[in-house]
Order: structure tokens, then C-alpha cells, then sequence
């Protein structure tokens, strides 16, 4: 005999499968006893559901005696020329992007949810390097408790989205939808200033991953119309490392940053480590990179680059350019 369960029933078994806590589930179990036919058919499931909602009745009983601390959270200091985020849904191939553009080595795996935790690496870039950050999976049931504060503090954001799956697109859109929930924006292009103090726009670039799969192409024209109007595309397969030098250049550029060699009077320039700084940074902005000392001490300095003769007195208001070398006077 059949059980003959309601529309009702179901809905109430849905929500129990998306319950988060004990006190949830057993709201579900509870809803779902009420609204099951009460039949001979229906006997064992009866049963089932008695032994859950007792078992899970426990389970609250024993969290309020022994709250768990809620939360996990995790800081990754800023390193670099920049801090980029790179975000997804499963299987998009994240961490496989992190182990081809860095030294990083987490763990890679065809299936769901295998990174469990963040991992950072660096990606070299000519002279400079930027610190990319793998992420757990976003979908739109699941977010990370910390996630989108990481997301929210990050210079940048790769958006990763799966072409070899017809879902790709779907599970990426999922993504950006979830993040704005938490009032997390992925776009383009942030705005010079949020007129909603709590709302956060992250300058975020799409990676089309997987160029190398069977229907990949067709899949780019839909990932075009969805998302072109939003973020900048760039196409790669990670596994096979098409794509991933023109990345390279593309993920520095998109920091919109500046380096800056510095030399002290009378000796050369320093070309090993230099500086990075936002386009449009003066000379006395620069400075404090250098020490918190220049940025009050700081009288004048002289620049090689941007077009001056080599050597010329600048004030403190100077904006530099790319390359130029600097030598601060106190």
C-alpha cells in the first residue's frame, strides 16, 4: 500500500533537508508528522519520524547545554601587489586555478566541496607579485559564515564559471546572487563611493573556465550574454594552461596599481622589491609606504621617469607613474 503523501508532506520533507540546526529540523519533523496521512501504509514512516523527532529533541537539549561556539573565521593578512579573491561554484575549478598561477597546493579533486577552508599563493608578475586566495564553494544554499566579509575586504575578485557544464552559468549567477544577499556586490566596476554604508561593490573579473571541453564554445556565447555587461571575460582552460600568461597580466592590470623603485642618494636603484601603490598616488602617499617617518618628515624628492629629466626635484604632491624611481629627502 502506497503511502499516498501530500504536496504538503513533501514541502515540509524539502525544508527539513535544508535545515541548518537542530532546532530547525526538529520545527521539520515535527510539521511533517503532523501532515502525514495516518494510515496502515503510512505505520513504518510513522515510526521513523517518531524516532527522529526524539533523537533530534535530544540533540537540542544537549546544544543548549553545551552551546557550540558559533562561527568560524578565518584572516589572511594582505601581501603584495594585491589581494584577489577567487570565488565560485563547485567544481568550477578554483583551486586548480590557484595551483597553476602560484606554488600553492590545495587540494585538487573531481568532485564538490573539496576545498573545505581558504588557501593562499602568490602569483609572480614581471617584478611583483599578487596574492590570489582559493575559497569553498558558494551556491545558493550554501555560503561560508566569513566568506563574504573576505570577499568585502579583497581588492578583487575572480568570478569563475564552469563551461563544461551546461549548469555553469546558472551556478555562477547562484553565486552572485547569494553573495548580494550578504550585500556583497560583484561588479565590473565598484563605485567611487557606496551611497549604502552597508553595502559593499567588489571589482570583479569572470574567468570562463574549461574552454577545453566538449561544447565549451557554445556554452562561452550564452556566459557572454549573461554576464558581459557585468564583468570583463576572460576565457582559459586551467587544466591544459591555456590562457593562464594572458591572466597573469590581465589579474596585475586589474589592480590598477603602480610600482615604484626606490634608491638612496648616492647609490643605485633598488630594482628587486619595488613598491606598489594605486595609479594616481603622490609622492608623499608613496613615502609612507616607505616608512611612517616620510610622512611627515618628508621635504621633497627626485624622480627618474615620468617623462622629467632624470634627477628632477619634485614636491610632495608629484603623482608618479609607473616605474619611475624614486629618492625621498627628509
Amino acid at each position: 500500500m502506497a503511502a499516498n503523501l501530500t504536496p504538503q508532506y513533501l514541502e515540509a520533507e524539502a525544508e527539513y533537508k535544508k535545515a541548518q540546526s537542530a532546532e530547525e529540523r526538529l520545527e521539520c519533523l515535527k510539521k511533517m508528522y503532523a501532515l502525514l496521512p495516518k494510515h496502515k501504509a503510512s505505520e513504518k514512516l510513522q515510526a521513523e519520524l517518531k524516532t527522529k523527532i526524539s533523537d533530534t529533541r535530544k540533540e537540542v537539549e544537549q546544544d543548549k547545554k553545551n552551546p557550540k561556539k558559533t562561527g568560524v573565521s578565518y584572516k589572511i593578512p594582505r601581501q603584495g601587489a594585491g589581494q584577489v579573491v577567487i570565488a565560485g561554484p563547485p567544481n568550477a575549478g578554483k583551486s586548480r586555478l590557484l595551483t597553476r598561477l602560484t606554488r600553492a597546493t590545495p587540494e585538487v579533486a573531481p568532485y564538490p566541496f573539496t576545498t573545505r577552508e581558504p588557501h593562499a599563493g602568490m602569483m609572480d608578475w614581471e617584478d611583483v607579485r599578487v596574492q590570489l586566495i582559493d575559497t569553498p564553494p558558494i551556491t545558493a544554499d550554501y555560503l561560508e559564515g566569513y566568506l563574504s566579509s573576505m570577499v568585502r575586504t579583497a581588492d578583487g575578485c575572480i568570478l569563475l564559471v564552469d563551461l563544461g557544464d551546461d549548469d555553469g552559468p546558472f551556478a555562477t549567477e547562484a553565486v552572485t546572487a547569494r553573495l548580494a544577499e550578504s550585500k556583497t556586490i560583484l561588479a565590473g566596476q565598484a563605485p567611487a563611493e557606496e551611497e549604502d554604508p552597508t553595502v559593499k561593490h567588489v571589482k570583479t573579473m569572470l574567468v570562463a573556465n574549461k574552454m577545453d571541453l566538449p561544447g565549451a564554445a557554445d556554452r562561452l556565447e550564452f556566459v557572454k550574454e549573461l554576464f558581459a555587461a557585468r564583468f570583463p571575460i576572460h576565457v582559459v582552460a586551467a587544466e591544459t594552461g591555456a590562457g593562464l600568461e594572458e591572466l597573469r597580466s590581465e589579474i596585475y592590470r586589474f589592480l590598477q596599481v603602480i610600482r615604484v623603485y626606490t634608491k638612496q642618494p648616492g647609490k643605485p636603484v633598488d630594482r628587486e622589491s619595488p613598491f606598489t601603490c594605486p595609479v594616481g598616488s603622490t609622492v608623499h602617499e608613496m613615502a609612507g609606504l616607505v616608512h611612517r617617518d616620510f610622512v611627515e618628515g618628508l621635504k621633497s624628492a627626485r624622480i627618474w621617469g615620468s617623462g622629467l629629466h632624470d634627477g628632477q626635484t619634485v614636491g610632495r604632491e608629484h603623482i608618479l607613474h609607473d616605474k619611475d624611481v624614486v629618492e625621498l629627502h627628509m
